[in-house]
């Protein structure tokens, strides 16, 4: 294996994760008035911009999904057992003992055990959630009647527990970003899409021949 400096991250990528970003930025912020926590958006306009946010997001996903399978970038965000185990090990105890982190990255496997499974439970079952009970919350009056009290219910709550758990991953993701090589290192390949990673000779021959434009010199 080499270490080179690599483009990892397409534009389309990098432009899926920053508009989330700002999407689900402006969803919580209106969500969360929309529940009460704050009065600085009136009820009237924060229901038209969660609405109009939520069917942009979901576009977008919908959108990332069709990108995802048609380029095989869905293979990154396949789990497996070998290594989670010590990665998750890492983050609970390792991080505080100034230990290195276990998982290099590699060409074929740019996101490390544990965040594939992540990335995956959100992916196949919280995003899919929100979106089920946030369309059906939307479209309520289409569909509902005078006993579909308790169905409101559970699917408000439903929806709001979804909205919780994004919500944690945002944390702990941001809380992630600042351990090991500090918080620049991890947020401006997503910016610029170069990373630093393990190659085989053949992958690093591939590339000086066929995509030369995706290699940097490594930083001296």
């Amino acid at each position: 294996m080499n270490k080179r400096i690599v483009k990892i991250y397409p534009f389309f990528e990098r432009f899926w994760h920053w508009a989330q970003v700002l999407l689900i930025l402006a969803l919580m912020v209106t969500g969360m008035g929309l529940n009460g926590v704050h009065g600085l958006i009136p009820f009237g306009p924060a229901v038209m911009l969660h609405t109009l946010a939520a069917l942009v997001l979901l576009a977008l996903w919908i959108f990332a999904t069709f990108w995802l399978f048609t380029t095989g970038a869905w293979r990154q965000f396949i789990p497996k057992i070998e290594g989670m185990l010590s990665v998750a090990r890492f983050y609970a105890y390792g991080v505080f003992k100034g230990e290195e982190h276990p998982y290099e990255k590699i060409f074929w496997r740019k996101h490390n055990p544990l965040q594939a499974a992540t990335y995956f439970v959100l992916k196949w079952f919280i995003f899919p959630a929100i979106w089920v009970t946030g369309l059906l919350y939307l479209t309520y009056n289409f569909w509902a009647d005078g006993n579909s009290i308790v169905a409101i219910t559970l699917i408000a709550n439903l929806h709001l527990l979804s909205a919780y758990v994004i919500g944690a991953f945002i944390i702990v993701h941001i809380y992630l970003l600042t351990v090991g090589h500090g918080f620049r290192s991890h947020v401006q390949p997503m910016i610029t899409g170069y990373d630093e990673i393990d190659l085989t000779p053949e992958q690093e021959a591939y590339l000086e021949t066929n995509e030369p434009n995706r290699l940097k010199p490594l930083q001296g």
